[in-house]
């Protein structure tokens, strides 16, 4: 089985170590600094258990790779379009497709039955870039669970969580899904296969759709945005909204919006990725965060007052710091 990590910041990277480490085929497409530091020193993971290098096979060109049995994306949501012509020496006739992407993943609509089969959404998916480039057949869905950060290059440092979570598109346990979820499993990683996928995308997209922008806005770190009651109010308004979308579209969610706040402010004093990234001046990942849950309202006849508020406020914050548009 082999295994291409095309992204291999802090995500992809530990992952990309705890793969090499079971003696998986996998390989990491990366550039830069990083890149140059994998290849002359290997990839190192530091874990609360320890520190761990790895020696990794690391390219800028996936043309030095060649076709793979499966291609885990875990770029930010907005550089994964203009890059799909790249990925195009990975992909084999049996190639699947693995999206470890933040919000609302572009194959949302593939084989989800009902008035909406089909859909294509141009927040996430701009010219329908994927859904051409890749096909919506090769995917599988990944929930992303794992905190990490590349702390210097060709060094991650391992945070909290080892979940991925894998689903398809229809629900069903098919062979390509297990036999990933056991490569993953025998690298010391969760790999569940859920037969519900959609549901575990909007919790976690519940909480990166509110905490992300009013972090970004505010500078609040979660305990605080998730306890201040007027940010805290604005959170829940904005869940609320996502929450009348989701269950248009079939979504059950297993916890109400008061416990996913709560959930956030005992995470305690953490940045949220759009802030780290304001601060670092990296692209935030507005449209597939926020955006993309404007257009689901649109695409489901729902109202959506107050995501639209914020999403104008972040998208100006953007501008003005050029990360954005």
């Amino acid at each position: 089985m082999k295994i291409c990590i095309f992204g291999a910041g802090a995500i992809g990277g530990y992952m990309g170590v705890k793969l090499a480490q079971a003696g998986a085929d996998v390989s990491l497409v990366a550039r830069g600094p990083h890149l140059a530091a994998m290849r002359e020193n290997g990839l190192t993971l530091i874990e609360e258990s320890g520190t761990v290098t790895v020696p990794v096979t690391a390219s800028e060109d996936p043309a030095e790779l060649g076709p793979q049995d499966y291609v885990i994306v875990t770029l930010k949501a907005h550089s994964v379009p203009p890059v799909v012509p790249r990925m195009q020496p990975l992909i084999g006739p049996d190639t699947t497709i693995v999206s470890g992407v933040n919000g609302v993943p572009w194959w949302y609509f593939h084989k989800i039955g009902g008035a909406f089969e089909g859909t294509r959404l141009e927040s996430v998916d701009p010219g329908n870039a994927q859904w051409d480039g890749f096909g919506p057949d090769r995917v599988l869905g990944c929930v992303v669970y794992p905190a990490a950060e590349v702390s210097e290059p060709g060094v991650i440092r391992h945070i909290e969580g080892n979940r991925f979570s894998l689903g398809e598109p229809d629900g069903a346990k098919s062979e390509r899904a297990m036999a990933l979820s056991k490569a993953l499993m025998a690298a010391g990683l969760k790999a569940p296969v859920r037969p519900r996928l959609r549901d575990e995308i909007w919790v976690k997209l519940w909480g990166n759709l509110s905490f992300n922008p009013i972090s970004a806005l505010t500078h609040a770190t979660l305990d605080v945005l998730c306890t201040d009651p007027g940010t805290r109010g604005v959170a829940r308004a904005m869940m609320v909204e996502a929450q009348e979308i989701a269950e248009k579209l079939g979504v059950k969610f297993p916890i109400d919006v008061e416990r996913r706040i709560d959930g956030g402010a005992a995470v305690g004093a953490h940045r949220t990725s759009m802030l780290q990234d304001l601060d670092a001046g990296r692209p935030m990942e507005i449209d597939a965060l926020v955006g993309s849950v404007q257009e689901l309202g649109r695409v489901t006849q729902t109202p959506t007052p107050t995501i639209d508020a914020v999403l104008a406020l972040i998208r100006l914050r953007g501008r003005v710091a050029g990360l954005y548009g």
